[in-house]
């Protein structure tokens, strides 16, 4: 009986290692996740204002079709109407 209880504790033991192991490995690998979440946001908001750049050029150079001058308009027309809204926020 003596010998089965230590066998078990050694297996806890054993169990509380690579509980440990493994919960550290999870949280290093919650704060990579993390990272990678912030560097594909940041990859986002740079091919947002690439975009953006680049229709800014073709309407200068004109370039630009049909479709997207309309849509450039309304991305223009939306960025007056929140500008216009936080003039009269501030107007308040």
């Amino acid at each position: 009986i003596e010998q089965q209880f230590l066998r078990i504790q050694e297996k806890m033991q054993l169990l509380g290692k690579q509980l440990s192991a493994l919960q550290k490995e999870n949280k290093q690998l919650k704060e990579d996740l993390e990272n990678q979440q912030k560097k594909e946001q940041l990859q986002t908001k740079l091919v947002e204002d690439l975009n953006q750049k680049l229709q800014i050029l073709k309407l200068s150079t004109g370039e630009m079709n049909e479709k997207d001058k309309k849509e450039f308009e309304k991305k223009i027309n939306t960025y007056l109407r929140d500008i216009d809204q936080c003039i009269a926020l501030l107007s308040r």
